[in-house]
C-alpha cells in the first residue's frame, strides 16, 4: 500500500502537472470505486467543469481542492497508484499514446480516467480495485468522523517529540501496530514503521507502554528520517507503487530491513528475521533489536 512518503510524491507531481486545469469528464469501468455520491452519473455531472485548484495530502489520501467549495478525495488503497499522461482507448483497455514508463504492465490496469481541459488526463490504475474515489463539498469533509479522528501529521513542524511521546501515552499494544494506527499518527504503514523500528533498535513486538525515553527520542528521530528519505527517493516501489510519470521510486536501494527476511542486518549481520502479528509482516533483526 502506498504510505506517507508514496502518497507525498504522487502529491506533489500532480501539483506540477495538473494543478489550475479544469475536469470536462470522467470515464470507469469500475463505477464502484466512486463511494460518494454512489450514483456514477451524479459523480460525473457534478466533477465536470470543476477547476483543480491545488492538491494535498491527509494521512494516505490524495485531496484535490477544487473550485465551487468541492474536494476529490482518492485513497489509492493497496495497489493503486494515480499517474499523468494521455492515453487512448481500444475495446475498454486503456493504453498510452507514446511509450515509456506508463507502458509498464503494473501502469495498465486503468479503472478510472480524468479528462482535463488541456486534452491530459489523470488516470487510477489499481489492480486490485481496492481504491475509493470521493467528491465532498469541502467543508462536509473536514467535518467527516474518519478525517477529523486522523492522527497528527509525523511531518508538520508541531509534530515535537512532546506531542509524540503525546501520541504513545497509554496506548496498548505492540510498538509496531501502534505506529501504524492513523488515528494514533497519520500516515506510517508496514514499510516505514518496519524501517524506523531498525533504526531505532526497537523490537516491533515491544510493548508501547514499555519503551524508555531513550527509546522513545531515537523512534521518534527514526520515523522522521525514515518518511523525510522515502519522500526524497520519491518512495518504494518493491510492489505496484509508481509516480505520476509511471515510475518507479528508489526507497528500495535504502530499505535495511522491510522484505530481507534471512538476508544477513546490515548492522550486525546477523539474518533478518519475520514474524506476522496484527495481520501484516514484522521484519527485523534479532540481535540488534532485542525483545
Amino acid at each position: 500500500m502506498p504510505e506517507l512518503p508514496e502518497v507525498q510524491t504522487t502529491v506533489k507531481g500532480l501539483n506540477l502537472k495538473v494543478q489550475n486545469r479544469t475536469f470536462v469528464g470522467v470515464w470507469s469501468d469500475w463505477k464502484k470505486i466512486v463511494k460518494k455520491p454512489k450514483d456514477f452519473e451524479i459523480f460525473r455531472k457534478e466533477l465536470k467543469g470543476k477547476k483543480i485548484k491545488k492538491i494535498w495530502r491527509r494521512a494516505k489520501n490524495v485531496i484535490f481542492d477544487l473550485s465551487d467549495n468541492h474536494s476529490l478525495l482518492i485513497h489509492q488503497k493497496m495497489t493503486g497508484h494515480l499517474m499523468v499522461g494521455e492515453w487512448e482507448e481500444n475495446g475498454g483497455k486503456w493504453k498510452p499514446v507514446k511509450r515509456g514508463p506508463l507502458d509498464e504492465k503494473i501502469n495498465l490496469f486503468i479503472h478510472i480516467v480524468f479528462f482535463l481541459d488541456n486534452k491530459r488526463m489523470i488516470a487510477l490504475s489499481d489492480l486490485r480495485k481496492f481504491a475509493k474515489v470521493e467528491l465532498w463539498k469541502t467543508k462536509d469533509l473536514l467535518r467527516a468522523k474518519e478525517f477529523k479522528d486522523l492522527g497528527p501529521e509525523p511531518l508538520e513542524k508541531d509534530f515535537t517529540f512532546k506531542k509524540f511521546k503525546e501520541c504513545l501515552k497509554d496506548k496498548k499494544g505492540k510498538i509496531k501496530q501502534v505506529l501504524m494506527d492513523p488515528n494514533i499518527i497519520a500516515g506510517i504503514g508496514n514499510i516505514y514503521s518496519n524501517e524506523a523500528l531498525w533504526w531505532a533498535k526497537i523490537n516491533p513486538q515491544k510493548s508501547a507502554l514499555k519503551l524508555t525515553e531513550k527509546e522513545l527520542k531515537l523512534l521518534y528521530r527514526s520515523i522522521k528520517k525514515v518518511l523525510l528519505t522515502g519522500i526524497k527517493l520519491g518512495g518504494e516501489s518493491f510492489s505496484d507503487y509508481r509516480n505520476v510519470d509511471g515510475k518507479k521510486g528508489s526507497f528500495d536501494d535504502e530499505r535495511k530491513v522491510y522484505k530481507r527476511e534471512r538476508q544477513k542486518c546490515f548492522r550486525c549481520k546477523t539474518p533478518v528475521q519475520r514474524l506476522k502479528f496484527g495481520g501484516r509482516s514484522a521484519f527485523f533483526c534479532p540481535q540488534c533489536q532485542k525483545l
